[in-house]
């Protein structure tokens, strides 16, 4: 049936799913949640886990989501990929909040033509980005005291050990399928970059160079639209991590670089790591929560209906608060001219972001 007044889960025993849920419940210990999945036994061990939630067995083939009819939401997540955009029907019928991550650029039309249709019915949040947003945060955190951003390049690498779950995996092989280019700013035009130009390195923090490529994701938009930068790369690669190299389990690293001016039009450039030492998982975690935290009102004013994008909801600053509770850090690294007689080159595939 569901927890009354409850944030309904779709996908909520997945990793990124439970992830969020337990972030919410450590930030808000009545919350009422909804863990749906289609396997319930599943969802109720996750429910179990946290207090003050139930399971609920869902079927994204139908528009009442195989859910009771005198079930109460206060927003629906998309932790999975919503195929037929019923959760977000589902949403907009009842006035709920939607968040989704798995669209991914290729796939967010869908979403903004549903939102263009209903212009008054939902908030919807597309969180389709690296990590649901965090990445996006986390440049614009970095950059505060920038004036002037001429140029951000972003290099995400993934441990191959950490690519996520099945969900995860089947985002990864449907983007995949959409497009091999990337998508980039150059110049103020959004450019896109096919073989072999879209093919690139991408330095891990001990110097590593890990191959990868330049993938189209809505970060580059995101980012160049808010710092109004002309120049604007996300570059991203699939292989052993910094951590794992030295023995331990599997980090997720976000590269940042930033050139531009500073106070007084003063030349100024950043280089910087985003690390999190057990992975992709509590950062898009994090993300997702975030993400209903402001839409269900429990920080911030109330979220009109519409389409929006994390960055537009959350503050950078908080969001940096909260990365330093769940472990991850910023950490300074060379700048790139000092990269250009790496360490080595490690042997990795290109892939896409979950």
């Amino acid at each position: 049936m569901g927890q009354p007044n409850s944030v309904l889960i779709l996908g909520g025993s997945g990793q990124a799913g439970a992830g969020a849920a337990a972030v919410l419940r450590r930030w808000h210990p009545e919350l009422p949640l909804t863990i749906a999945g289609r396997d319930v036994g599943r969802a109720q061990r996750v429910a179990d886990g946290l207090g003050v939630a139930t399971a609920a067995t869902v079927d994204l083939r139908r528009g009442d989501l195989g859910l009771s009819a005198d079930g109460e939401h206060l927003a629906v997540v998309a932790a999975l990929w919503d195929d037929r955009l019923l959760g977000l029907r589902y949403a907009q019928e009842r006035g709920l909040p939607y968040l989704s991550i798995s669209s991914g650029l290729v796939d967010i039309a869908p979403e903004i033509v549903a939102s263009a249709q209903r212009p008054y019915s939902s908030p919807i949040l597309v969180a389709s980005h690296f990590c649901a947003g965090v990445g996006v945060l986390a440049v614009l955190y970095a950059t505060r005291e920038f004036e002037q951003i001429d140029t951000i390049r972003i290099g995400a690498v993934l441990d191959e050990l950490d690519a996520g779950g099945p969900a995860g995996l089947a985002d990864l092989e449907r983007w995949a399928t959409a497009t091999s280019a990337g998508l980039v700013r150059r110049d103020g035009v959004f450019t896109w970059v096919a073989e072999p130009d879209a093919r690139t390195d991408v330095p891990s923090s001990d110097g590593i160079l890990v191959p990868g490529q330049s993938i189209a994701i809505l970060d580059v938009q995101s980012l160049a639209l808010a710092t109004g930068a002309p120049n604007v790369r996300f570059d991203f690669a699939v292989g052993e991590s910094a951590r794992r190299r030295r023995g331990g389990p599997a980090s997720v690293e976000v590269r940042i670089d930033v050139e531009g001016t500073g106070p007084g039009g003063q030349p100024r450039s950043l280089h910087r790591y985003l690390v999190h030492p057990e992975g992709q998982r509590p950062l898009t975690a994090l993300g997702v929560a975030l993400g209903v935290e402001r839409l269900i009102g429990l920080r911030g004013e109330a979220v009109p209906p519409g389409i929006h994008t994390p960055e537009a909801l959350i503050d950078a600053s908080y969001a940096a608060e909260r990365l330093a509770e769940i472990g991850a850090e910023f950490v300074d690294g060379p700048a790139a001219d000092e990269r250009l007689a790496p360490k080595s080159r490690a042997t990795a595939r290109p892939g896409t972001p979950s």
